[in-house]
């Protein structure tokens, strides 16, 4: 579980980052899942969309994902969310000092 500090520090590194996954009209599916987690272990912050034509809005499907892959959900914002989790062999974000 995230602290105000710690989500208030990954809020400002996420504004820099660009979408890398959408959310699309085919849904939440295991396989995209597996690709999120696989992006989460290479980058531990990722920031995904949420197209128009989902059945979902950003709301909804930021805690569906964080769940299935074991993630934070940093902040959603209009159609866009943000997602955390630290990195088993690639650790590149420090936030033990911001407790």
């Amino acid at each position: 579980m995230l602290t105000s500090k710690q989500r208030a520090y990954l809020r400002g590194m996420a504004a820099m980052y660009d979408t890398i996954f959408q959310v699309g009209k085919g849904g939440i599916s295991d396989n995209m899942c597996e690709q999120i987690s696989n992006a989460l272990e290479a980058r531990e912050l990722i920031k995904l969309r949420v197209l128009e034509n989902c059945d979902y809005n950003a709301k909804e499907a930021a805690p569906i994902i964080a769940e299935k892959v074991n993630a934070d959900v940093v902040q959603v914002i209009g159609t866009r969310f943000v997602l955390y989790r630290e990195s088993q062999d690639h650790k590149k974000i420090d936030l033990k000092a911001l407790k």
